[in-house]
C-alpha cells in the first residue's frame, strides 16, 4: 500500500472555498459516498475564530452551488456540527477511478485541504498524481509505502491513539501553552536550557505558577500514556 498526505486545493469543493473566503475551519471523520448519484455525505466539525466568522462560514457554505443538502446538528460558541451532501469534486472522481481510497481524516482551512489517501501500487499512484495534476494544484506533504506488518499494527491499536489525542484535548489552555513553551526553550533537555523561571517570563508568571501548570499538564499526558502502555501489552 501507498499512503500519500496532499496539501489539495480543489477549485469546486465548498469546504475549501468557503475557508478561503472566511475564519473557518472544517474537519471530519465521517463521510459516505453514493456512487449511484456521485455524491458525499459528512458528518463535519466547523470552528470559526468567533462566532460572527461561524456565522458568516455557515453562510457562505449554504449558498455554494456544489452543496446538495445541508443540515446544522448542533451549534455552541464558535463551533457547529453539521450534516452535509456535496456533488462529486473532480479530485475525488479522480481517486475514485484510480482504485484509490481515503486513509485518514479531511482538515480543511486557508483554502486548502489535507488529504490522506492510499493506493496499492506505486504505477497507480504515479498515474493518479498526474491526473490529479490537469485541474487542481497540490503538493505531496509526504508518501510512504506501508508494509502488511505496519498495517496491522495500525489496524490494531487505533483506540490506542485516540486515547493519546483524548489526552491532549483535556489539557487546558495554559496547560498546553506551558507544555509548548517548555519544550521549545528546551527545559526538558539534558542539561537543561531553561529554567522554570525562562519559562515564566514568557507569560508573565511566576516559577511556582509554571512548576504547576507543567506539573498538571504531564500529570493528564503521562496517565494517558501509561493507559496506552497497558493496551499495548
Amino acid at each position: 500500500m501507498i499512503t500519500i498526505a496532499m496539501d489539495m486545493e480543489q477549485y469546486d469543493c465548498p469546504f475549501i472555498e468557503t475557508s478561503d473566503d472566511h475564519d473557518v475551519s472544517f474537519a471530519t471523520l465521517h463521510w459516505d459516498f453514493d456512487a449511484a448519484v456521485d455524491e458525499l455525505e459528512t458528518r463535519i466539525v466547523v470552528e470559526g475564530d468567533d462566532r460572527g466568522a461561524l456565522e458568516n462560514g455557515l453562510h457562505a457554505l449554504t449558498d455554494h452551488s456544489n452543496l446538495c443538502d445541508y443540515e446544522l446538528l448542533s451549534k455552541r460558541g464558535s463551533t457547529a456540527h453539521i450534516r452535509t451532501v456535496i456533488g462529486e469534486t473532480n479530485a475525488m472522481g479522480v481517486i475514485r477511478n484510480s482504485g484509490g481510497y481515503i486513509t485518514g481524516p479531511f482538515h480543511i482551512q486557508d483554502g486548502s485541504e489535507l488529504w490522506n489517501v492510499g493506493f496499492d501500487s506505486p504505477s497507480v499512484t504515479d498515474d493518479a498524481l498526474a491526473d490529479l495534476e490537469k485541474r487542481n494544484d497540490f503538493d505531496v506533504v509526504s508518501r510512504e509505502r506501508l508494509e502488511m506488518s505496519t498495517l496491522q499494527r495500525f489496524a490494531q491499536n487505533v483506540d490506542v491513539g485516540m486515547s493519546l489525542v483524548e489526552g491532549c484535548h483535556e489539557l487546558s489552555t495554559v496547560e498546553r501553552q506551558t507544555l509548548r513553551a517548555a519544550m521549545a526553550g528546551g527545559y526538558f533537555d539534558t542539561p537543561r536550557e531553561a529554567t522554570l523561571a525562562d519559562v515564566g517570563e514568557e507569560f508573565g508568571v511566576s516559577s511556582p505558577a509554571v512548576s504547576k501548570n507543567l506539573r498538571r499538564g504531564q500529570r493528564k499526558i503521562i496517565a494517558r500514556v501509561v493507559d496506552a502502555l497497558d493496551d499495548l501489552d
